[in-house]
């Protein structure tokens, strides 16, 4: 456990020079481009905080969203940004700067900024690695132009693909949730960014997959899937900063609960820095929630429970707190416990003696290494669900690449539906039509011609992502009818608030393709022509009948928002020049009517005698195909372990296709009999292996058994003794190699100090010979 870090002598000094006022401004934001554009829940109802200049005649805690509400150039902004923090520090009486937070969870959200693949996309890529790198390169951003404090990552473990937000988390498994979303944490602050995790907590459990719904996870539940991802980016990462989620648990709103904001997470955890209100969340308790009469008391229990800073802006914690220290309803000391956390991070920071002389005067935030990254983690993502042998297109071993090819599909022209709603180009650019992009997006269709060289590529849209219109859809037929292959590009297309078919309060009833785009691939497969379908969505979807209906499209990929080179990416796998590599971070669902459904579920989470409903997904966590093939054998672990102790399993994996390609290797585990039902199946540990055409590796895993701990009878967590089934596979559902282990001695109680991580080695082996048919 982290021990608190004291506050300076240097902040102890600040804070005691501090009138109440002062004080209070420290532990708010200001949003100073606010408007009634949709970017954040009920902003148009909500106080802005006045003129700015009377808004700050105290200091100011936080800058909201300086570059990430309108589109305005960067060196522009950041020539204002400097001049203000010089002027907070000349003007003010005691000279702090300002902290300035921003969105970045697919990169820095400001105008020419890189846009990267969506967090789904990060889960299905399963490369901890390299989202190190990519939060690395938007940290280096961030910390270009001033800001100091990014919103990101979410660690909301996926329950129910119904719920709009779902294209902003990893996975739905809450090991993977953490590896990643831990190593995004450690790039961003590695650059000298804070990150923010949220939405603290469970969040994504919401009724009916409804945001802002409440709800009703019990307390094992909470504790075994929704807070490790949280604890580990806190005791792993060091993440600085955590944001409360919206929503109520059990009847009582995060925003104002203290065994979670400080019982949990700073005595529990010893986390030591700053939590932050999600925006207006503070106010929300009286206008949502109805537990507080007035801002006031709204910001009395938020204090109370834990939460330092409201933002966006000063809505509660200013003019209403105020009354309530004077009235004697809040001691001024729990004021100062914020405060000092608050100019703690801007010392740790830096900002306490910044001078900011000079501001950046060429700023390129999608230079070559951003480029770079988002192509590789695009391509690493793209998700091969079925394949009778179409793809790839440019495959030498089956003769000459296709020389007419339709591309079809509403997603297939347009940059704007390779992106998630909190990119740039659909959080902010959707409210000012005829601004320009400012950043190089390829779609598909650009891409794929590019690729194919002298084929000739047609296009026809067919129909829109949304609505009934039918009308373009016989020319799609007739375009595939004479093509030799029609590659179909359906999908999502992010927004908020009802604006587009995913995004934050994009929740739906139904996980059909949004309008007519079902009829749109079952009418081009009706053709005859071979059909490649490119589904590039921010959910699942349930498209049954694509992966195993009788008339079905040749191959299907899947896509989550693969952002700016997506389209580049996606066309690299489609005509070979890269192999599929990426998996499911989330089972691709039956129906709607079968969610929520995680594959960490206990026997009768499952299909069974005992009901005619049938939750089986559709492909199941982990899958995913490659252009070649893999066997895995002789999986072996140490036939004992002590509770609370380690063990090793290894495997043997061979690449017997005759293509070099990447595998995933996913160690699983069943717990066959505990005090507390028990999951079926649950992953253990995971590593990327890429291999050349008959090349084996030996992948070792360090298990510790705390990756199998649980919250017993009394809510402890515990390791239990007992048998403990072991496998891999291409996926939680398939056991291609199999192994035993008995985890003896008496149950353990797991601590702060236990092992949180998997450890894995790669021994790579000399190639085989590939034997041919």
């Amino acid at each position: 456990m982290t021990t608190p870090l004291p506050a300076s002598d240097r902040v102890h000094g600040l804070l005691a020079q501090m009138t109440l006022e002062e004080k209070l401004a420290q532990l708010v934001g200001f949003w100073v481009d606010q408007s009634d554009d949709a970017v954040a829940p009920m902003a148009g109802d909500m106080n802005a905080g006045g003129l700015y200049r009377d808004a700050v005649e105290h200091g100011i805690g936080h800058l909201t969203r300086v570059y990430g509400t309108r589109p305005i150039d960067p060196v522009e902004r950041a020539e204002w940004l400097w001049a203000e923090q010089r002027r907070l520090v000349a003007e003010t009486r005691l000279g702090i700067p300002a902290l300035v937070h921003e969105e970045c969870l697919t990169g820095l959200a400001a105008w020419k900024a890189a846009t990267f693949p969506t967090p789904l996309a990060w889960g299905a890529s399963f490369d901890p690695s390299l989202v190190e790198q990519v939060g690395a390169a938007i940290g280096r951003s961030m910390r270009e132009v001033g800001v100091h404090q990014g919103l990101a990552p979410v660690l909301d473990v996926i329950r129910d693909p119904r719920w709009g937000r779902v294209d902003e988390c990893i996975a739905e498994d809450p090991y993977v949730v953490g590896t990643i979303g831990t190593a995004y944490v450690r790039g961003l602050q590695d650059a000298g960014v804070h990150a923010t995790l949220k939405h603290f907590a469970a969040y994504s459990a919401s009724q009916a997959g409804r945001n802002h719904a409440p709800v009703h996870v019990g307390a094992r539940e909470l504790a075994d899937v929704f807070l490790p991802p949280f604890e580990m980016a806190i005791r792993e990462g060091g993440a600085r900063s955590v944001m409360n989620s919206y929503s109520e648990i059990d009847g009582v709103p995060v925003g104002a609960n203290a065994a979670l904001l400080t019982g949990l997470l700073r005595d529990g955890w010893g986390f030591d820095g700053t939590v932050v209100s999600d925006y207006f969340s503070v106010a929300f308790l009286e206008t949502m929630h109805a537990v507080a009469d007035s801002r006031g008391e709204a910001a009395r229990l938020a204090l109370e429970a834990g939460i330092d800073v409201e933002l966006p802006s000063g809505d509660a914690y200013l003019a209403p707190l105020a009354e309530e220290v004077r009235a004697g309803r809040v001691p001024e000391s729990l004021i100062d416990r914020s405060v000092l956390r608050v100019l703690g991070e801007k010392e740790e920071l830096g900002l306490l003696d910044e001078t900011f002389e000079s501001a950046p005067t060429a700023i390129d935030l999608d230079d070559a290494e951003h480029r770079m990254l988002a192509r590789q983690l695009a391509e690493k993502s793209v998700v091969l669900l079925t394949n009778d042998g179409v793809l790839p297109l440019a495959d030498p071993s089956r003769g000459a690449a296709p020389s007419r090819v339709a591309v079809i599909g509403p997603n297939a022209d347009s940059a704007e539906a390779l992106m998630g709603c909190y990119s740039f180009v659909n959080h902010v650019l959707a409210h000012h039509p005829g601004i320009p992009m400012g950043i190089e997006i390829p779609t598909v269709r650009a891409a794929l011609t590019a690729a194919l060289g002298t084929a000739t590529v047609t296009y026809e849209p067919g129909c829109d992502v949304e609505g009934d219109d039918r009308s373009g859809i016989a020319a799609a037929v007739e375009s595939a009818r004479r093509a030799e292959v029609a590659v179909v590009v359906v999908g999502d297309r992010a927004g908020l608030f009802g604006r587009g078919t995913v995004g934050e309060g994009n929740d739906v009833e139904s996980l059909e393709l949004p309008g007519v785009q079902r009829e749109l691939v079952q009418a081009v497969v009706a053709s005859g022509t071979p059909v490649v379908m490119v589904v590039v969505t921010g959910r699942p979807y349930a498209i049954d009948w694509a992966i195993s209906g009788a008339e079905r499209p040749a191959a299907v990929l899947q896509a989550f928002f693969p952002g700016e080179e997506g389209g580049t990416a996606l066309a690299d796998v489609i005509s070979g020049a890269v192999s599929p590599s990426g998996h499911l971070p989330v089972s691709l669902p039956r129906s709607a009517g079968a969610e929520p459904f995680g594959y960490l579920h206990p026997i009768l989470g499952g299909p069974s005698e005992v009901t005619s409903a049938d939750s089986t997904p559709v492909l199941p966590f982990g899958h995913g195909l490659s252009y070649t093939t893999f066997e895995r054998s002789e999986l072996t672990a140490d036939p004992e372990v002590t509770a609370g102790g380690a063990f090793e399993a290894s495997v043997r994996i061979r690449n017997t296709g005759e293509r070099a390609a990447t595998d995933l290797v996913q160690l699983y585990a069943r717990d066959l009999v505990g005090s507390i039902t028990r999951p079926v199946a649950q992953l253990l540990g995971y590593r990327r292996v890429a291999l050349e055409p008959g090349e084996e590796a030996v992948v070792r895993f360090r298990v510790p058994t705390t990756r199998l701990a649980f919250s017993g009878l009394d809510l402890t967590r515990i390791v239990e003794p007992g048998a403990v089934e072991l496998w891999v596979g291409p996926s939680c559902a398939e056991r291609e190699t199999e192994a035993a282990i008995e985890i003896v001695g008496a149950v353990h109680p797991v601590t702060v100090d236990d092992e949180l991580l998997v450890a894995v080695e790669v021994e790579r082996m000399p190639a085989r010979a590939v034997a041919r048919a």
